[in-house]
This record gives structure tokens, sequence and C-alpha cells, in this order.
């Protein structure tokens, strides 16, 4: 949701970009009652018109987890309105273990089951965190109260199947050879969700893409753990596309 960047990421930012977010269809304030399923080129296409919308000239984009596929998507579909495109915690589709993990929890939605409260938390919490941080006894109070926030909010168990289910069903491989402008692939090397050879497998594709591995951080570490750190990266990057 666009108010978690403005947690963590764009206060970084405010003093040299005008930074813009936002929620997508069907999560936090923008609704949607168009028939599901929603694939991903549907959440390009919003991306793209609130990008003509708002920004001025090609823009800068950076996203993660599903926002980075959307972003990619966006690059093959939408090129002139991209100067540069940094995805995190992304691959090129979902596979193997990460597709499995996705339809199970669509289908534990789909048969009335719920994740929240300090469940939700515990289990949230290991697939967005490295064990370093979970095993914090300083930091990890400080991730467990922003994740019952989350978890109280209710907000996951709306809007997760429409979400997820674009998340499992893309499939970018025959369009990514497509793309020509900058792209910046980051993989996390303790990202469980999003495994550094699903991005591999992205870079590859892309004949613009340069891949970074960054350590010690988890397919969430941008929330709440590793932001100091990721921040000032990202901000080196977007300095290259002025």
């Amino acid at each position: 949701m666009g108010r978690d960047w403005q947690r963590f990421q764009t206060p970084h930012f405010d003093r040299a970009y005008r930074s813009t977010v936002f929620d997508n269809r069907g999560i936090g304030q923008t609704t949607c009652h168009a028939p599901l399923p929603w694939p991903i080129e549907d959440f390009a296409d919003d991306l793209a018109e609130l990008t003509r919308s708002v920004c001025r000239g090609p823009a800068r984009f950076i996203g993660t987890s599903l926002g980075s596929a959307i972003v990619q998507q966006l690059a093959i579909d939408h090129p002139d309105l991209v100067r540069c495109a940094i995805v995190m915690g992304t691959g090129a589709r979902s596979t193997g273990w990460g597709w499995d993990y996705q339809l199970a929890e669509i289908e534990f939605r789909n048969a009335g089951g719920r994740l929240d409260g300090l469940m939700g938390v515990t289990h949230y919490a290991s697939m967005l965190y490295p064990a370093r941080a979970l095993g914090d006894r300083t930091l990890w109070p400080q991730l467990k109260e922003l994740l019952l926030e989350w978890m109280d909010s209710g907000e996951n168990e709306t809007s997760l199947v429409p979400q997820w289910d674009a998340s499992l069903r893309f499939d970018q491989r025959a369009g990514l050879p497509s793309i020509r402008v900058p792209m910046h692939v980051i993989a996390f090397n303790e990202d469980v969700q999003a495994p550094p050879q699903d991005g591999e497998e992205l870079a590859s594709l892309v004949p613009t893409a340069e891949y970074h591995l960054l350590h010690g951080m988890g397919h969430g570490s941008w929330y709440g753990h590793a932001h100091e750190e990721l921040n000032p990266f990202l901000e080196s990057i977007l300095q290259r596309y002025p």
C-alpha cells in the first residue's frame, strides 16, 4: 500500500525528489468492481493512467514484490513512461515453491480461512525478514507492532486473493526481452518469497538489466528492517538517471 512507502522510504527521498505512491486496485483506498481475475497487464494499465495524470515526462519507478511485476509490465507495455525501473524481490514469473506458497494462501482464504492477530504476524514475519532480524530482541518488538497493525486493519484478508492471483499467474518471459529502458533488478540473499535465482532469471531476460544482490536482507527488509541501508543504495541508482 502507498502509505507503507511513506513510512520508511519517501522521507529519505523528499529532499531531492517528488515521490508518488498509490494503492493498487482492490487494496487500501482504491476499490475495483471489475470481475476477477485481474491480470498483471490491468495493474500496469492502472499505473500508466496514474503516471500520465500526475507525472511530467518519463518517471523513475521503484517497486517490490507484486509492485515490481507491475513495473516490469509497465516497461513492456508503456516504455515511453519509464526513465528507469528499479525492481526488488521479484522474478519473471511465479514458479516452484513461490507458486505453491501463493496458491496455498489463496486456497486457504477461498475455503474461509483467516490469518490474523499474532498467528498472522508470526506467519508473515518468517516470510518477510531474515533470521537475524527475527532474533534481534530490540528490533523484533518493533516489527511485531508494525505487523500487528496490518493484521488488525483486516486489509490483508480482503485484498490478498485478487492481488496474489495476479502475482501467482503472471509470466513475462516472452515480453521481457523487448524492454529497452534501464532496469535494475535487486535481489535479497535471504528472500524466501522471491529467491535470488528468480531475480537472476529476470535480469538474464532483460537486455538492459543490471543485477544487484544485497546481503542480510529478506523480502520485506525495506519495511522497518534495513531501510536505512537500502534507501541510499536506491538513491545512488536514481542519481544515474537525471
